[in-house]
């Protein structure tokens, strides 16, 4: 007996068409809606456009859709996997969001295209066939949400948009791809130890604000947040792990309100570490109750933020990163 397949659109330039001014914008009618037909799937397929709009146009709410409406569709409607299209732009959010809230053991994989539909070279209709075969494969079982893009499979977790138009922009720094697609054969070679989840009803705290460090970064940014009271600040530091001196006011101010400051690197590969004990080093900075990271960028730390202040922890934040 064929699987059963849900396909999700929710618009970006998978399900857009280049004018004739060379302008790549949102078409009356998804193009894809009408393309299964050119795919190979040993499956019943189902489709739906749940949205239809660019991924910079994404907020907590369609997350939250798209979250209740693939619960539904395994709970009640018994689909055996779901794919997601998407715009590059915040696919990797969407899919960390995913993975860190979804209840459902089937696999769920989100894939776009950084060609439109009718360009030269379109990568769309490849890469949902990509999708598809992963969504299907017995081995994607248990593995989270997967992002699949120009025949490799990453992690929710760790992947990130690389380059601004490249086929090839979705790399995971550090780790890698945790498997990839050859022909019709979908492979694994690695896994995570972990994969977290979370019960995500409705997202209250959600100002959390994630701040680039710099040479000479003074505190005003920091100091504002604190007298603001935003609910968490993420901040992208220097190196492994460290602050210029001139902004540890800030610091103090948001510790102080009781506001959780999370930091990860600015770097793109590596992790963060309590290393250096001086003033703004990692060591300081981790006694004072800053949290480290591992290996999380910084739309990710914000993502994973927002889910924990949404919990009830029975153990502190920190433990939680």
């Amino acid at each position: 007996m064929n699987k059963k397949l849900l396909i999700l659109h929710t618009g970006g330039t998978i399900s857009m068409s280049e004018g004739e001014d060379g302008r790549v914008s949102p078409s009356a009618k998804n193009p894809l809606l009408l393309a299964l037909e050119k795919l190979n799937h040993p499956a019943t397929l189902h489709q739906e456009a749940i949205l239809n709009v660019p991924s910079p146009h994404i907020t907590l709410s369609h997350w939250l859709l798209l979250k209740n409406r693939i619960e539904k569709a395994v709970k009640a409607e018994q689909f055996d996997g779901v794919v997601i299209t998407h715009g590059t732009d915040t696919l990797e959010e969407t899919a960390y969001f995913l993975d860190l809230s979804l209840k459902v053991d089937v696999p769920v994989a989100i894939t776009g295209a950084m060609r439109s539909s009718n360009e030269l070279g379109a990568d769309g209709l490849i890469n949902l066939q990509s999708a598809i075969l992963v969504a299907l494969c017995p081995e994607s079982q248990g593995k989270g949400v997967m992002v699949v893009m120009n025949d490799e499979i990453h992690n929710a977790k760790f992947v990130t948009k690389t380059h601004t138009t490249n086929v090839a922009t979705f790399q995971t720094p550090t780790f890698g791809p945790c498997g990839l697609i050859a022909k019709n054969r979908v492979i694994y070679f690695q896994h995570l130890d972990q994969y977290e989840r979370y019960p995500v009803e409705k997202i209250a705290k959600s100002n959390v604000q994630v701040i680039k460090t710099y040479a000479g970064m003074d505190s005003f940014l920091l100091e504002q947040l604190a007298l603001s009271q935003c609910d968490g600040v993420v901040l992208e530091a220097l190196g492994a792990g460290n602050l210029p001196p001139s902004c540890l006011a800030g610091v103090s101010a948001l510790l102080r309100a009781d506001i959780p400051v999370v930091l990860v690197s600015r770097a793109f590969n590596g992790v963060t570490q309590d290393v250096y004990d001086y003033l703004g080093g990692g060591k300081q900075l981790k006694q004072q109750g800053v949290i480290f990271t591992t290996g999380l960028s910084g739309q990710k730390a914000r993502i994973k933020l927002l889910v924990l202040l949404n919990q009830s922890l029975n153990r502190p934040l920190a433990d939680y990163f």
